[in-house]
């Protein structure tokens, strides 16, 4: 980043140069640059087929029909798997029926882009099954988040290609009000994506933020789900990222066993910069005494050493506000004076 480019982004911000050093955006930026490692499936036109699959919890197929509706007035067309509406304890059908249902959608080339029906749990047990060798052959986009941050994780390891973090099909609504409503935004938001509109949000400031500016590919998703990743082959590489992480119902201090290991691990020490979405924890028990630090706190301690740019309240995870992220492509998070700005380099 120039230092015209670093002062014209600030300005944007609406806060003057006085008020940032610029070497210390640059020092907070010199970690990495970028990776050319990515893979961009083509942006979807009218006319276009996203497929529907459960690869993870079961879902009916009356659940996602306000998912089908709107994707059909944005111009799609739609094609539901086979494990919509297939139940096998929790489970979208039996493993073996998930697999086959997925990797019909993976290889089918009419499907330019497969939308997870829900999370749960799942995707753990077949991700090892899948072949995405077609795929990476003719990229297509694949969206979700919670469960299916074991698809984004082994997709940017092992082939770099981006992916869409974004509610699933039983997340739409039918017309939500207003049109700049919670809900309404986060469902335009994956129109926006696979569209090929360029990632520019603003975020809400916060005192708990840490300025700087960061550029890197976005990698991360749901926290519990990333820890069981570790040490596996979809174990998550952080090294030169901007790190996004979201959960829910986990207590204060599963949290911060969680970012112990993240820290422990080394995931944390070469960051580009570090974004906390959405965290709706339950409420301590009664007769528990409460947790010593609290979600900014924790974090905080664990990034201390290092110079990055950390962002709170970042628009996603298991909330009304849930917007799409572009996962594997380079990103620009600039922090200055509180206040972040979040936009796509592609």
């Amino acid at each position: 980043m120039s230092r015209r480019q670093c002062l014209a982004h600030i300005a944007k911000l609406g806060l003057s140069a006085a008020t940032f050093n610029y070497s210390e955006l640059l020092m907070a930026n010199s970690l990495a640059q970028p990776s050319p490692g990515f893979l961009v499936p083509p942006y979807l036109s009218q006319g276009d087929t996203i497929g529907i699959s459960s690869p993870a919890g079961f879902v009916s197929l009356e659940e996602i029909q306000p998912a089908i509706r709107t994707l059909k007035s944005w111009g799609f067309s739609v094609k539901v798997g086979r494990s919509v509406g297939q139940a096998h304890g929790t489970f979208g059908g039996t493993d073996a029926q998930r697999v086959s249902d997925f990797q019909a959608l993976l290889d089918d080339p009419e499907i330019k882009a497969i939308l997870c029906a829900r999370g749960g749990y799942g995707l753990v047990r077949i991700v090892d099954q899948l072949n995405f060798a077609r795929c990476v052959q003719s990229p297509k986009w694949i969206l979700g988040f919670s469960d299916v941050t074991v698809l984004h994780s082994h997709l940017n390891k092992h082939s770099g290609l981006a992916s869409v973090h974004c509610k699933m099909a039983t997340g739409f609504v039918d017309q939500p009000e207003p049109a700049n409503s919670a809900a309404a935004l986060s469902i335009a938001s994956i129109n926006d994506a696979l569209t090929g509109h360029s990632i520019d949000y603003p975020i809400e400031p916060s005192i708990h933020n840490r300025d700087g500016v960061g550029v890197g590919l976005v990698v991360g998703g749901n926290l519990r789900t990333l820890e069981t990743l570790s040490g596996t082959a979809s174990a998550l590489d952080t090294d030169g990222k901007i790190l996004l992480l979201e959960d829910v119902g986990e207590a204060l201090y599963s949290v911060d066993r969680m970012f112990w290991h993240l820290k422990r691990s080394g995931k944390l020490a070469k960051l580009a910069g570090l974004m906390i979405g959405g965290f709706d924890m339950p409420a301590d028990e009664e007769n528990d005494l409460p947790f010593a630090l609290d979600l900014y706190q924790i974090v905080l301690e664990k990034v201390r050493d290092y110079p990055y740019p950390v962002c709170f309240d970042f628009p996603v995870g298991h909330q009304a506000m849930n917007l799409a992220v572009k996962m594997g492509l380079p990103h620009r998070l600039t922090v200055v004076g509180g206040r972040a700005q979040f936009n796509e380099l592609v």
